[in-house]
């Protein structure tokens, strides 16, 4: 299988300004400390589906058009009766991306995605305390793949990122890095 020629431009500052401005600041031993993105997991919870199947097959086919990448069905684990759900019923979809997608999805989110979104004033700089990162994106039309007219509700999904960094400020500076917009007023700006 030949190589690709291209890298996606994230990539490219990852290693040209990111790596450098972290081992400088952090004060790292070794490059290979210098915190790095894993995976990206987008995640979309459809409760509807107990009742309508459709609607996971569109939450699905919206996930695709988002990703490029087709996603996984997630089951109940549990049954819930005042849900009206049972043990392993469909109940949402989730899409892993890695290596180059990650980047390529991670670009459009923050150059196109986000931007679209109404009112937004800044990401919340809440972390897992692991180093990962958790966001929800309230609707599915702030993406330009998704028709508008073929859209029959809006939905949302959340976007994990996983990272390698073993502190929350490692993960904000490494998220920072690549462009993402925080709130300003933050414990670590301060």
């Amino acid at each position: 299988m030949a190589k690709k020629d291209y890298q996606p431009r994230l990539i490219e500052k990852y290693r040209k300004e990111i790596i450098p401005y972290l081992f400088k600041k952090f004060e790292y031993k070794n490059k290979m400390q210098v915190p790095k993105l894993i995976k990206i997991v987008l995640n979309a919870g459809v409760g509807e589906a107990t009742e309508n199947a459709k609607a996971l097959d569109a939450a699905m086919e919206e996930l695709k058009l988002i990703s490029g990448q087709k996603p996984v069905v997630r089951k109940a684990k549990k049954s819930i009766s005042n849900f009206k759900l049972r043990q392993g019923m469909p109940i949402g979809c989730s899409v892993t991306l890695r290596q180059e997608r990650m980047y390529e999805f991670m670009d459009r989110l923050i150059s196109i995605a986000i931007p679209r979104v109404r009112d937004f004033r800044g990401l919340p700089v809440k972390f897992d305390g692991r180093g990962n990162y958790n966001m929800s994106i309230h609707e599915q039309i702030v993406f330009p793949e998704i028709d508008y007219d073929k859209v029959d509700k809006v939905r949302g999904f959340n976007v994990t990122f996983v990272t390698t960094a073993g502190t929350d400020e490692e993960c904000y500076e490494l998220l920072t890095g690549f462009g993402m917009p925080f709130i300003k007023e933050s414990k670590f700006n301060k």
